[in-house]
């Protein structure tokens, strides 16, 4: 069964790191390893992932070290930690750094799978809205921001909201009616003030848009521009 989950797995012993991937592999996931916290770090700036597993004595940067560093990042990517170590300080200690469990050595694999199912089951995933981005402006759908050469480009609310819906559909067209539904103020002709104002804010010639289209009948699109 293909889980399309991924694991970042750490760990210094090398006999260990290849029965892991190798079984958590055939059980489904994508697996990434490193041999110790640095390597991890490394991974982590290449690639996202949906859980890591991580050692806790390794050379050159432990477990601990490592968590702390991926906390401080502002990452809140669950964390599986395994320990030979069996006193309950060293427990408190990475769970107090952010740790979300402990497994502790020497285990069953199938017990790591249940833990990583368990984990897995309790984190929420919030789906990443899309930066669009058309000629030399990037639109981010999450904050509604918009920006030209890394300057805020201010937009109203209902200038927001428009982009907003454009950039859901991008490249389709989008009716008058659905975005005055949206609006909920002044029906289609308020669209049709609302584009033709941010149309002077993107568009070089707002007479000839490139970006935010007008296709007859169906409303309108917003485009990457000539080209696209």
């Amino acid at each position: 069964m293909v889980l399309d989950k991924s694991i970042l797995l750490i760990d210094d012993d090398p006999r260990l790191l290849t029965l892991l991937r190798n079984f958590l592999t055939r059980e489904g996931f994508n697996v990434v390893t490193a041999t110790n916290g640095q390597e991890g770090l490394d991974q982590l700036s290449e690639q996202s992932f949906d859980l890591i597993v991580t050692d806790v004595m390794m050379p050159e940067m432990d477990g601990h070290s490592f968590l702390e560093e991926v906390r401080r990042s502002g990452s809140e990517i669950p964390v599986l930690m395994l320990t030979a170590l069996g006193e309950v300080d060293d427990r408190i200690k990475g769970l107090s750094l952010g740790a979300d469990d402990y497994l502790p050595k020497p285990f069953e694999p199938k017990e790591l799978l249940l833990r990583i199912h368990n984990i897995l089951k309790r984190v929420v995933t919030v789906p990443t809205l899309p930066v669009i981005t058309f000629g030399d402006y990037l639109f981010d759908m999450a904050n509604l921001q918009l920006t030209r050469h890394n300057t805020v480009v201010y937009l109203t609310p209902a200038e927001s909201e428009i982009l907003r819906l454009l950039g859901e559909t991008f490249q389709k067209p989008v009716s008058r009616e659905k975005i005055a539904d949206a609006l909920q103020s002044g029906g289609e002709r308020s669209v049709d003030v609302q584009v033709v104002r941010l149309r002077k804010k993107i568009e070089a010639d707002p007479s000839k848009p490139i970006y935010l289209k007008t296709i007859r009948h169906k409303g309108y699109v917003l485009t990457g521009g000539p080209d696209v």
